[in-house]
């Protein structure tokens, strides 16, 4: 018997705005769709978090022995500047400015996505498709909702007719906007634009002389609409209705309620049973932003060098940390959480290390049994990963009473009790055991620690020969010291 027969799983659907029981459409079968990014650019922080919490989703549904087809898909072409119908295609944009083809930054950047998914140890998608691969399945899905008549074309691009679809549909559905309400707040905008109304949005834009990305159409050459890509993907490989729709809650509205009005105008029924949203991180408190310099990319936090952080962070402390809060929650990221998860996150390594070596007895203190059923009830209710957390540190506890000789525990009950903590912290959380280099990395902070310590009790002293020494000799190791307002802090060059 598979373990998802015998546990009840929870989700909350962004449809319904509740939580409902999870029952796939095929019994035993769990089709999974989440937009990927888009290529022009290092991935930052805040899409890795939503990255992290559906790989998380995708490693729980396996736990429980689904059979699961998660697809993740690569924007290469049509999402245009600020997620708008005219300007620039963000990719095209980046290749004029830095004098390259559109395929040099696509490549670019699509392996830097899959360098730093690695580091933070996700699991690979089943499948991961390309807008610029499925131009045709685009094309198709565009002349059906012609034919349907819920869109129209006018000088060369073909736009969603909204109004005529909300008609027999509801626009506005998934983020609880009346389309009554959009337009009296737009009308405005009507004479500025070739669309019939503000709220439509381009299936197909036709391209300028100057556009770099252009394919052939019925209707000349030009380039799909951002929001059409993700439906030609998911349906291909997953169905004209499928089980789970992720991504940040950014792209709720438009991106997601457009795809829900293209399918429904294409195929007549709703896509997607279930939806869900990520939300996001903060940074010291504030939106992360380039434009304000609160931003950090994840290899400036594995390598330390930042002008944010006190220290360099290893992957698994990063994805611990944004383990502890559930993943519709916002987050904010601070040195001070980063040096607690870092601290939490060894305590149950080092947990996990004792168990092995535990003492066993004829009785147990500790109800194993049902602790492991408090990790998958806080698991199926929603994928809550904090109370998981703080269920695997009561574990922790146990552990560390039990080693104390203060607690027993029977052969079977530790077994089971290894067997639960491997399956949640390594399979479901996704962490990674630390390694030998970790720990000797640890080492050197102390080390290195105990040393600054020793130079500022020299400078305090006016001992300025000793606190040199100390600084010079350490960078010719090449450990580079920084004094700062909160103190001394150390890199590894």
């Amino acid at each position: 018997m598979q373990l998802y027969q015998e546990q009840t799983l929870k989700i909350t659907n962004s449809l319904s705005g509740k939580k409902e029981i999870f029952k796939p459409i095929n019994e035993g079968h769990v089709g999974m769709y989440v937009c990927g990014p888009t290529v022009y650019s290092n991935v930052h922080l805040g899409n890795c978090r939503t990255f992290m919490s559906f790989d998380m989703i995708f490693r729980y549904l396996r736990h429980l022995g689904y059979k699961v087809r998660y697809v993740r898909n690569i924007t290469d072409a049509g999402h245009l500047v600020d997620d708008a119908d005219e300007g620039e295609d963000k990719i095209a944009k980046k290749a004029r400015l830095e004098k390259i083809e559109p395929m040099e930054v696509v490549q670019r950047y699509t392996v830097d996505f899959h360098y730093i998914l690695d580091q933070f140890n996700f699991l690979p998608p089943s499948i991961e498709p390309t807008a610029t691969g499925h131009i045709i399945e685009q094309l198709e899905i565009i002349k059906e909702i012609l034919e349907k008549g819920y869109a129209y074309e006018i000088n060369g691009s073909v736009y969603f007719d909204v109004k005529k679809f909300n008609d027999t549909f509801e626009y506005g559905k998934l983020s609880g906007r009346k389309l009554e309400d959009m337009i009296a707040n737009t009308r405005e905008l009507a004479a500025q634009s070739e669309k019939k109304n503000p709220q439509d949005f381009a299936l197909w834009k036709k391209a300028e002389p100057q556009h770099i990305m252009r394919w052939p159409s019925p209707w000349g050459d030009g380039f799909p609409g951002w929001h059409l890509e993700c439906t030609a993907m998911s349906t291909k490989y997953l169905g004209e209705t499928f089980d789970i729709h992720g991504g940040g809650m950014d792209l709720k509205f438009p991106h997601h309620e457009c795809e829900i009005a293209q399918a429904e105008a294409s195929n007549g029924h709703s896509p997607v049973n279930y939806w869900l949203h990520a939300n996001m991180l903060t940074m010291n408190g504030k939106k992360m932003a380039k434009s304000t310099g609160n931003n950090i990319l994840p290899g400036e936090i594995f390598s330390g060098e930042n002008t944010i952080l006190s220290k360099p962070f290893s992957p698994s402390v990063v994805r611990f940390f944004m383990m502890q809060a559930h993943y519709t929650s916002i987050l904010d990221l601070s040195n001070d959480a980063l040096l607690a998860s870092e601290k939490g996150y060894h305590r149950l390594m080092d947990a996990f290390d004792n168990l092995k070596n535990l003492e066993t007895d004829t009785i147990s203190d500790f109800d194993v049994p049902g602790w492991r059923q408090k990790c998958y009830d806080a698991m199926n209710d929603d994928f809550n990963t904090p109370i998981l957390i703080a269920h695997l540190f009561e574990g922790v506890k146990h552990i560390n009473l039990i080693k104390e000789g203060k607690e027993k525990i029977t052969s079977t009950d530790k077994d089971l009790l290894q067997q639960t903590m491997s399956d949640f912290i390594f399979d479901v959380l996704g962490l990674e055991h630390k390694t030998e280099s970790n720990q000797d990395s640890n080492k050197l902070q102390g080390v290195v620690e105990l040393l600054i310590e020793l130079r500022n009790e020299a400078r305090s002293n006016r001992d300025f020969s000793t606190s040199d020494k100390i600084r010079d000799q350490l960078s010719a190791m090449g450990i580079q010291l920084k004094d700062g307002k909160e103190g001394t802090t150390f890199s590894v060059s």
